[in-house]
Formats: C-alpha cells, sequence, structure tokens
C-alpha cells in the first residue's frame, strides 16, 4: 500500500512539473516565478487569449477536453489542478 501511495506521489509531482512547464512556456515566464496561486493577477501576459492557448496546451498534453466553463473559471494554478483532478489526472505533489 505505502509503495502504491509513493509512485501516485511521483507521478503527482512529475505531472505538476509538466504542467509548470507548460505555463511557463505559454507566459514565457520562469518556473520560479510561478506557484500555485499564480494566475492572471500575477503574471502579465496572462490574458483571455494566453489563456486559451494554455488550455489549448493542457488539453493536448494531458489528453483532457476542459468545458468552457472550465476555462473561463481559472483564476489561479491551483483551478487548473483541481480540473485536471476532475478529469482524473493527479497533479498534486
Amino acid at each position: 500500500h505505502n509503495k502504491i501511495s509513493q509512485s501516485f506521489n511521483v507521478r503527482g509531482r512529475i505531472m505538476s512539473e509538466k504542467l509548470y512547464n507548460i505555463i511557463s512556456k505559454v507566459f514565457s515566464v520562469s518556473i520560479t516565478e510561478i506557484n500555485d496561486e499564480s494566475g492572471p493577477e500575477t503574471i502579465e501576459s496572462w490574458d483571455s487569449f494566453n489563456g486559451l492557448v494554455l488550455a489549448d496546451y493542457i488539453e493536448s498534453n494531458f489528453n483532457v477536453k476542459f468545458t468552457v466553463s472550465e476555462i473561463t473559471d481559472v483564476k489561479n494554478i491551483s483551478d487548473i489542478k483541481r480540473h485536471l483532478k476532475n478529469h482524473g489526472i493527479n497533479v498534486d505533489e
């Protein structure tokens, strides 16, 4: 049981890093400048257009399809992680 939860945590950390890499690339910011609370309020290049670009990148990289309300609901990276979790993808560290 412990090995299963450990591998789940490792997988979650890898997925979280993958998500952060995508966000870093889309918004041209360093990974060290972003955290789960980062969003349009804290990342200057995170406007509505780049928000859609981000959603597209996440959908293709994580093989999910977000609803319009999921995309427009995103206020920070925590929201993205929550939506991914709702689609069965663990991105918790």
